[in-house]
């Protein structure tokens, strides 16, 4: 078996890391990926397991060098430049993900996806199923995970649960996407109101500039969320741009489309805990990452 294919043994749905660095050197040395922090008196090396790595964020003052890229992208590591802490991506409104490239991907995941995206009725089935599906994963993950439970997050909520129940029901009747991006906007702000009450977050607006922990705490996770769904169409092999919700034209929609299935299960309602226990950013960084594993939200597909 020939190095490439040892690297890429351990499939992306099982792998375990998401790598965020800052102020440090990547670099390749003695066939590792590795990274470098400099001390007073010394330097430190640390290595990456870039078989069982599924995305590295480069964060402020870090560098890397072509080789070190070059093995990234034989071990099918997706790679990205972003801000302090993770956020914002490279340029704060778009999806760019240093993808690797490989012509030896598979070609049924795209062809089936093209057979559907060029037909406007289906594109806005396929559409409705993603959000079916993202309303079922919330169930799902909320009805098991007894720390949320702790923090008073009930899925049987009388809140939570009619904010769920009218999206669902809204959802057939939907006559185009952006009728389901209304609707979606509807159910997100009220699970917003309830996840900002359980955790005494009082009143708390969504703002995507804004500095207080709450915000800044669902910009990175979500980017975090961005990671895996990047990740995901790397390894199906489908492009960016055919989105079925977040339109044809905007750069990376599909990728907004496919993380939008795991945000509100894992990124929200955390992010709030996180900012009641004044949680530093990695904290909830290490939090966020462990309930991708624990709910194996990189496994999870409109299928499951």
């Amino acid at each position: 078996m020939d190095q490439l294919t040892d690297l890429k043994a351990i499939l992306h749905s099982k792998r375990a890391n998401i790598y965020y660095l800052e102020k440090c050197r990547v670099m390749q040395k003695d066939g590792r990926v590795l990274y470098l922090t400099e001390a007073k008196d010394e330097n430190h090396y640390w290595n990456i397991p870039i078989a069982n790595t599924t995305i590295i964020l480069l964060g402020t003052g870090t560098s890397i060098t072509q080789a070190a890229m070059r093995m990234l992208a034989s071990a099918g590591v997706l790679a990205g430049f972003c801000g302090g802490g993770g956020t914002p991506l490279f340029t704060g409104n778009e999806i760019e993900w240093l993808t690797p490239q490989s012509e030896y991907r598979p070609a049924e995941y795209v062809q089936g996806w093209l057979k559907f995206w060029f037909d406007d009725a289906r594109r806005l089935a396929v559409a409705k199923t993603f959000q079916q599906t993202r309303i079922n994963y919330i169930q799902q993950i909320w009805q098991k995970d007894r720390e949320l439970k702790a923090e008073n997050i009930f899925i049987d909520d009388n809140g939570i649960a009619n904010a769920l129940e009218n999206y669902r029901n809204g959802i057939d009747s939907a006559e185009k996407p952006s009728d389901l991006l209304q609707r979606e906007a509807l159910m997100t702000k009220q699970l917003y109101r309830h996840a900002a009450k359980a955790t005494q977050q009082n009143g708390f607006t969504r703002d995507h500039q804004a500095t207080d922990l709450a915000n800044g705490f669902l910009n990175h996770g979500n980017y975090l969320a961005y990671g895996l769904a990047a990740t995901t169409l790397w390894v199906l092999g489908i492009p960016h741009g055919f989105a079925v919700m977040h339109g044809k034209t905007r750069r990376g929609a599909l990728v907004f489309d496919v993380a939008d299935l795991i945000k509100d299960a894992i990124v929200l309602p955390w992010a709030f805990i996180s900012a009641k226990e004044k949680a530093t950013k990695q904290e909830f960084r290490q939090q966020i990452l462990q309930k991708f594993t624990e709910h194996k939200a990189l496994d999870f597909s409109p299928s499951s």
